[in-house]
């Protein structure tokens, strides 16, 4: 169980696709991950922008919530997809590892010319922060928006 919770916001960095919910948005990625499953961006772009917004809007945290959630996308993916949805084989929760950044982040920083995150800054940021810039340094995601993140999230000037 979960014990931050987790507000549905968007991050700015996202605001290019956020209207349009065109690309999943990281506090519904964050869902997904919680709940272990696999979502594929060609399902969904078939889900109404009024479902992907209550994706977004939806509690996720206690148990019975991660539940109803997984429930939820698994009916949304039948409905437009008429198969079930995908499971994560595992679930890395490395953005909750607090007594070390992950190296990937620091690797992804050090590509975009970022400078390397303490220890310090990574526990002052919060969880869905961490969980993005996790995220964002894996490959498979627009790179540009790692850099961004990281100002956003005043880890860089």
């Amino acid at each position: 169980m979960k014990t931050e919770i987790i507000t549905p916001f968007f991050f700015e960095f996202e605001s290019d696709f956020v209207e349009s919910m065109r690309c999943i948005p990281m506090i519904v990625r964050y869902k997904l991950d919680t709940c272990g499953i696999k979502l594929k961006l060609p399902e969904w772009v078939k889900i109404s922008v009024e479902e992907k917004t209550q994706l977004a809007y939806l509690p996720c945290c206690l148990n019975s919530e991660i539940d109803q959630y997984g429930d939820f996308v698994n009916k949304l993916v039948w409905k437009y997809a008429s198969h079930e949805a995908g499971s994560l084989a595992s679930v890395d929760d490395s953005w909750n590892i607090l007594n070390e950044v992950p190296e990937e982040v620091q690797t992804k920083a050090a590509e975009w010319d970022c400078p390397r995150l303490t220890r310090k800054q990574w526990i002052k940021i919060d969880t869905l922060q961490r969980f993005a810039l996790v995220k964002l340094s894996r490959s498979g995601h627009e790179g540009k928006n790692f850099p961004r993140a990281m100002q956003e999230f005043g880890l860089v000037h």
